[in-house]
């Protein structure tokens, strides 16, 4: 390699334009945030254009007009896409799970007081504050909304007269939180670690690994494009990828000033952050093999939630062999 590029010629990856990648800020992307704040990107002659997107929809529209390259995302409007049309394809997972459900001190106390039943949790709310208990989680068709119904309806086999839900933003739901509008809510991490660390009568009642067993966190999807003309590029920002996810798994305070420069804020610790990597509500799994049962599940269950009328189907969905491919590019240490 060292003589080819003395001699004046580079890798064909690194005369690729640059590699336009859109994520949803979101502790299963870590992954990304490491590899694009490390420098191992360029130094692997990649050049990163990342691009923040608040919603799934408005990243899928970036992502179907040709703006985006790479997209960091749940897996769900990437199948729902494909189904329609997009020509693109998960090539690695990001992560499993990635939420908890959290209580404020009166449900948390009925969740203490019940055996962390949720049936007997909520009724006995209900019959203490003369109210239903009010949750808040993301709009319909997000991951945490999805394990909550689950959890709720299929788990805890809770009275649907016990509970309202309020949809609304990952912010919001923290903020609500803290300031008692809510009486429970799903938050992500780092948000489910913080808010108990703000206010330590707010409590961890279960994680979304136990609401819905292994759901889908985040995925990297590429597109069509992508891997038709740049192949190379799409191959070595999975071998990345996987690198980064190996340094969350194996040290993640040295990832955590990354994760925290993308995900963090002027009011989250850098040892907050650690803290959420390192969370029962999240692991860092990259094959996409292992995450194909548990998206065939999530999708079905999202159309008894009425997130869409049919479930789209998994055929094409998952690359393996680009993820195959993809982790066994070398990479300078």
């Amino acid at each position: 390699m060292a003589t080819a590029c003395a001699a004046g010629i580079r890798p064909a990856f690194s005369q690729n334009a640059p590699l336009r990648v859109g994520y949803v800020p979101v502790i299963g992307a870590s992954a990304l945030f490491v590899l694009a704040g490390d420098g191992s990107a360029k130094e692997a002659g990649l050049d990163l254009k990342l691009t923040k997107f608040d919603s799934g929809p408005n990243a899928i529209q970036a992502f179907a007009s040709g703006t985006i390259d790479i997209l960091v995302i749940g897996v769900a409007p990437v199948a729902v896409a494909r189904s329609r049309g997009l020509a693109a394809s998960v090539v690695a997972a990001g992560a499993v799970g990635g939420t908890a459900f959290l209580a404020g001190p009166t449900l948390a106390k009925a969740f203490a007081d019940n055996g962390n039943d949720p049936a007997k949790a909520f009724a006995a709310f209900r019959s203490t504050a003369g109210r239903k208990a009010k949750l808040g989680t993301l709009p319909p068709g997000g991951v945490p909304t999805v394990a909550l119904h689950h959890w709720l309806w299929k788990v805890g086999k809770v009275d649907r007269a016990d509970v309202e839900i309020a949809n609304m933003g990952i912010e919001g739901v923290q903020q609500a939180m803290l300031t008692g509008a809510i009486d429970g809510g799903t938050l992500l991490e780092p948000s489910a670690t913080l808010v108990p660390e703000r206010d330590p009568r707010i409590k961890r009642i279960v994680n979304s690994p136990d609401m819905f067993p292994n759901i889908p966190g985040v995925v990297v999807a590429a597109s069509g494009e992508l891997q038709k003309a740049r192949p190379d590029a799409a191959d070595r920002f999975v071998a990345l990828f996987h690198r980064a996810t190996e340094l969350i798994r194996s040290d993640p305070k040295k990832a955590a000033p990354f994760v925290l420069a993308a995900l963090g804020g002027d009011l989250v610790s850098e040892a907050t952050i650690a803290n959420a990597l390192v969370s029962p509500a999240v692991s860092f799994v990259n094959d996409p093999a292992k995450i194909r049962q548990a998206t065939e599940a999530l999708l079905a269950y999202q159309v008894e939630l009425g997130d869409f009328s049919k479930a789209p189907s998994l055929d094409g969905l998952f690359d393996q062999a680009a993820y195959e491919r993809g982790i066994r590019v070398p990479l300078r240490p």
